[in-house]
């Protein structure tokens, strides 16, 4: 089982290989995908379980990328655990790659297609009820947006959750505080996040959603039935783990330059510089 200090190692790695992906391609969401790359790391690595090699598996924990624009750092994570091959990370937005700008079922290990902002809960409620009713062991994960939270069909799906006592739902908030056109409570308030969910029925937790020591206790809970669903609000910064972007709006979706990626690749290799290498993973399902 990974370590902590293997998972932040983990994170940096894919951080160097979503910023090399959206240079390469000459588009993404860079800043959103580096503020819920750690989050994907400990799910991926440490938290679900499931098979490499046979991602269809029944009995395997479900995750759907409900943010689905940041999808960069989803490829990188992927590909570091086996379910996407490594080299194909270098054909992202070419011409005839499954890598699109958000996620498809073509892609092994994508339970949904995602990019309409709001849709992703409702999709997770509806795999998680399922879980219920065939009284099967998977748990079901959901990464939404801050700004995603505007939408009114998340409520919907938060009110059905908490009305069917989904304890094998856990929804996970990237609370960066910024989206395409600035800061996220200038366009819709949000800042009362945990008394709303709470108002609707769930169990809600916050974090400091880039760091691994907080990131796994809240996520790797196994919830008996009976209780609400679970929210993890996971406060972020946008642009995480280079210095020049973090907590600036302009990289949502910016592009770097040669000269910002040999610099935020600098950064990155200077946090990287003092660890070891760190373990493949494991299979986790039984």
């Amino acid at each position: 089982m990974m370590t902590t200090e293997d998972l932040k190692r983990v994170a940096i790695d894919s951080r160097k290989a979503l910023l090399t992906m959206i240079h390469r391609a000459g588009g993404g969401h860079t800043g959103g995908s580096l503020s819920s790359l750690d989050i994907l790391v400990a799910l991926y690595c440490r938290v679900m379980r499931y098979r490499p090699d046979e991602p269809d598996h029944p009995d395997r924990d479900r995750f759907v990328l409900s943010k689905g624009h940041s999808v960069e750092g989803y490829y990188s994570v992927l590909a570091r655990v086996g379910l996407l091959p490594e080299w194909e990370l270098d054909t992202y937005g070419s011409f005839a790659t499954r890598l699109y700008g958000h996620p498809t079922m073509s892609v092994p290990g994508v339970e949904a297609p995602t990019g309409a902002l709001g849709h992703g809960l409702s999709i997770g409620v509806g795999m998680a009820l399922a879980g219920v009713i065939d009284r099967a062991s998977y748990r079901v994960y959901v990464l939404m947006g801050d700004g995603e939270q505007a939408e009114g069909s998340v409520w919907e799906a938060a009110m059905s959750a908490s009305h069917y006592r989904l304890h094998n739902l856990t929804a996970i908030i990237d609370y960066n505080k910024l989206q395409i056109s600035g800061d996220v409570d200038s366009v819709m308030t949000i800042s009362s996040l945990r008394d709303r969910w709470t108002a609707f029925g769930w169990d809600v937790v916050e974090i400091d959603g880039n760091d691994m020591d907080q990131i796994v206790p809240a996520l790797d809970e196994r919830r008996s039935a009976g209780l609400p669903p679970k929210l993890v609000i996971a406060h972020t910064r946008k642009g995480r783990g280079v210095s020049f972007m973090e907590s600036n709006p302009i990289w949502h979706h910016r592009v770097p330059t040669d000269a910002e990626l040999a610099t935020a690749i600098d950064e990155l290799d200077a946090a990287r510089a003092t660890t070891g290498s760190p373990q493949r993973h494991e299979e986790r399902v039984g």
